[in-house]
């Protein structure tokens, strides 16, 4: 890293991180202190800007980062008083997710890194949202991490810090796509999730909806749990009968989280863990929350489970933050030839 002249000088008393995450639709800069000091996390989110497309369009979603990226920055600096002057580096998020997207926040980094002298990190978008459950308390390891969103349903066995390996996933649609697509059947809005979660609390799991066979494979599948709501509801206009709406929500979140507590708790005893982590955007999911200690403590009560705080499992720059103070502690540094990577995988994390 040729431009950073001054390498040997990195902070040691005050260690400054800040953050940018750009992966999807909510542009967020964050300032933490040290290892865990949060000092300011900004997010803009623009779901408002997507609401009426029942999905995030990928190039509104990059337009709208470039309008955001320098006020998220002011407000991050100003809510965190602190200067420029005074980073000790920049984390930024290097992929996967939408590459226009990727891109912007990837060039506010360079220009930061460049312009400051300072360091620049990579920052892996779903091993920071494990990351974050740091903030409530430190994962010990061995851990397994539940990695549930809208693009990505993942198991991950992880034998040691920063230390990833895939051990379950879907094949098809993620969990939070499969949440999305069934409110957009039962005509519920976007984002699917916290509307299916708010009516389920209040219908009863009456509709018969398929489960996938058991066995001892990790991977899981929701393509055609979403299939079966579309017929049924198909079936039921057909008719002329009505769908009973919060019970078809009820039915439908109790069968896709079940899904993915059968395979925590196989995981579970396949793997010897010291703890269970939550990560990603479904992990606000109330069923979810609740229903995940109760699982690994029947299968050990010994392993601790830790849930994200609800305010850090939609996309934040605090979770990119606390990834990169670590990465920053190792001087895993990159340079100003860095890219983005929509595709990267977290087993390829080094």
């Amino acid at each position: 890293m040729p431009w950073l002249k001054n390498l040997e000088k990195v902070k040691v008393m005050s260690k400054y991180i800040l953050a940018i995450e750009t992966s999807c639709d909510e542009t967020s800069i964050a300032v933490l202190e040290g290892s865990k000091n949060l000092l300011s996390n900004i997010v803009s989110s623009q779901i408002k800007s997507h609401k009426d497309y029942g999905g995030v369009v990928p190039e509104i979603a990059s337009r709208l980062h470039v309008e955001q990226i320098n006020i998220v920055l002011d407000q991050a600096l100003t809510t965190s008083k602190i200067k420029l002057s005074d980073l000790s580096a920049i984390a930024f998020t290097k992929g996967p997710g939408l590459i226009g997207a990727l891109h912007v926040g990837l060039q506010a980094a360079k220009t930061l890194s460049l312009s400051l002298n300072i360091p620049l990190i990579e920052v892996h978008h779903i091993a920071a949202h494990i990351f974050a459950n740091n903030f409530v308390q430190d994962i010990k390891y061995p851990a397994l991490a539940l990695v549930v969103s809208g693009g990505h349903t993942e198991i991950v066995y992880m034998k040691q810090e920063l230390s990833f390996e895939v051990i379950g996933r879907t094949k098809d649609d993620a969990i939070g796509e499969a949440f999305d697509k069934v409110a957009r059947i039962l005509k519920l809005g976007y984002p699917g999730g916290p509307a299916i979660d708010k009516l389920a609390k209040k219908g009863k799991d009456t509709y018969q909806l398929p489960k996938p066979r058991s066995n001892e494979d990790l991977n899981l599948s929701y393509s055609g749990l979403k299939t079966a709501v579309l017929n049924l509801v198909n079936n039921a206009n057909q008719k002329g009968e009505t769908i009973r709406t919060e019970d078809m929500c009820a039915s439908f979140q109790k069968t896709a989280v079940d899904m993915v507590l059968d395979k925590t708790q196989q995981a579970i005893k396949k793997y010897s863990v010291k703890t269970v982590v939550l990560a990603g955007g479904v992990a606000a999911n109330s069923y979810l929350r609740d229903a995940l200690p109760k699982t690994v403590a029947a299968i050990d009560k010994n392993i601790v489970t830790t849930i994200p705080p609800l305010w850090s499992c939609t996309d934040n720059a605090a979770m990119v933050a606390i990834l990169g103070s670590k990465l920053y502690d190792l001087k895993k540094f990159s340079d100003l030839g860095a890219g983005v990577d929509p595709n990267w995988g977290i087993s390829f994390v080094k």
